[in-house]
């Protein structure tokens, strides 16, 4: 699929959820705001194609000052620090629906491997902090657009390693087409209906 194929895809379908979510995005910023204190927005530098940096916004689905004391880990299912009305957002992807503004704008993908923190870091069997761009695959993952959604985000479960999820994203990266890209849209729209993006069981 060349770049200008998935970009046109990219910015229709972009744009018209844009439009077509806007009526619920006041809903969501008063839900937010009624549940918890703290911003209505969360907004997190992440890492793009080559290497680059850029910031995306979210619907605030934790407490505010959520990493106090931990650092940038990946929440778990069960994470306390998640609010009533997050565990809603995350199981729709809901809180994710501001970054449709990035795709439209170039910053990310539809669909590609996971935009993740610069500063991220994750802890190994032995108990060790390791950063992300430690792990192998990360150079490679980087060198297309981030995406909301992937074979990573869909087929991995929450608790698999980086690395594994890595592995995830490399066999998008070989395989990826048109073809691939609808079906895993289509399949990320059937989640999302469902509410069990954070109830998913292993695929593969």
């Amino acid at each position: 699929m060349s770049r200008a194929v998935k970009r046109a895809l990219d910015v229709a379908l972009a744009g018209a959820g844009l439009v077509l979510s806007a009526p619920l995005w006041p809903i969501i910023a008063a839900a937010i705001r009624i549940d918890s204190s703290g911003p209505i927005f969360y907004g997190q530098s992440r890492v793009g194609e080559a290497g680059r940096h850029f910031m995306v916004l979210k619907f605030r689905s934790m407490v505010a000052d959520a990493e106090r004391g931990r650092g940038p880990l990946q929440a778990d299912v069960d994470d306390p620090r998640i609010t009533r009305v997050g565990r809603v957002l995350r199981a729709t992807a809901m809180d994710e629906l501001p970054q449709l503004w990035n795709i439209f704008r170039g910053d990310m993908s539809f669909v590609g491997p996971r935009a993740l923190r610069p500063e991220e870091i994750e802890v190994d069997g032995r108990g060790a902090s390791v950063p992300l761009d430690a792990i192998p695959g990360f150079l490679q993952r980087c060198t297309v657009p981030p995406g909301l959604t992937g074979i990573a985000q869909i087929y991995a479960p929450r608790d698999v390693s980086r690395r594994q999820k890595f592995r995830f994203d490399l066999l998008y990266i070989r395989r990826r087409s048109l073809r691939v890209d609808i079906c895993l849209i289509l399949l990320s729209f059937w989640i999302t209906m469902r509410g069990t993006w954070e109830a998913r069981e292993r695929k593969f």
